[in-house]
């Protein structure tokens, strides 16, 4: 059962951002859902669909993979590592790219659950690039006799790491959180430009990473066997970051209405 929260009763508490309906003539359209019952009551009976679905064809992807998917003619069985590392790549990309969008929709028409939601997708994203450079370093291990080289598409990834680390740091940093909430979203901005960096360093520079070998606009590279297990798990990864980034957004919200309500009832009882 979801608690309904008064239209224009804002959710704000120990200095988080309001979350009230803002009534502007420039993006008010973007504002339908800044109410936290609405919010709520749209997202949380998905979330444990997008959580049931993500955890079935995860199972379903990676046990096609890694057990019935052939070897790749030259890597060997090592190759099937790409079922986990590279929808992980692109969820890390795709994720800060939400990441940025959320940052500006929070500086141009200051929506109030932008700031909340890049909040929550700093850390999601944060694990989901870990993951890509993990994977990424045991996959490389026999091929280049290394876990790590200072290759552009790596270290690119690294910054990534590194972007959504210092936004997640940011939102701490200040005494005011709504000046953490303005600096974090600068950073969004700007550290989108990393994001072309990364998809054409293979082409930009020298590299030991391969390019890329699923095109939209053309044949693809790798054989339909291992292509649709690798789709199953994409599709897994992206429900399953979904899932996470709505469900720590529900969180946020209801333990900052529950430490509102307490900071009232103290308040009430003082008086």
């Amino acid at each position: 059962m979801t608690q309904d929260y008064p239209n224009e009763a804002p959710l704000s508490g120990m200095g988080e951002p309001p979350l009230e309906i803002v009534r502007s003539k420039s993006g008010a359209w973007l504002h339908q859902f800044a109410n936290p019952g609405r919010f709520q009551r749209f997202v949380q009976p998905i979330i444990p669909w997008l959580s049931g679905v993500a955890l079935v064809l995860t199972v379903v992807g990676l046990v096609w993979g890694f057990y019935f998917a052939p070897p790749d003619w030259q890597q060997g069985v090592t190759a099937r590592i790409m079922d986990v590392h590279v929808p992980a790549a692109w969820v890390a990309m795709n994720g800060y790219a939400a990441l940025a969008i959320c940052s500006l929709l929070s500086i141009v028409w200051r929506h109030p659950l932008a700031d909340i939601a890049a909040r929550e997708i700093g850390p999601v994203g944060a694990g989901f690039t870990a993951l890509c450079l993990i994977t990424g370093s045991l996959w490389g291990r026999p091929d280049w006799g290394t876990y790590w080289v200072w290759d552009a598409r790596l270290t690119s990834v690294l910054i990534l790491l590194f972007l959504y680390l210092g936004h997640i740091a940011l939102l701490r940093a200040f005494d005011n959180p709504q000046h953490g909430y303005r600096a974090a979203a600068i950073l969004g901005l700007v550290g989108a430009i990393n994001l072309p960096i990364i998809v054409f360093s293979v082409y930009w520079w020298n590299s030991l990473h391969q390019g890329n070998s699923i095109s939209l606009t053309g044949p693809s590279k790798i054989y339909i066997t291992m292509l649709l297990p690798l789709l199953v798990c994409t599709v897994a990864f992206y429900l399953a970051f979904l899932a996470m980034v709505l469900a720590r957004i529900s969180s946020f919200i209801m333990e900052t209405k529950a430490r509102s309500l307490l900071l009232a009832a103290a308040e009430g009882g003082r008086s």
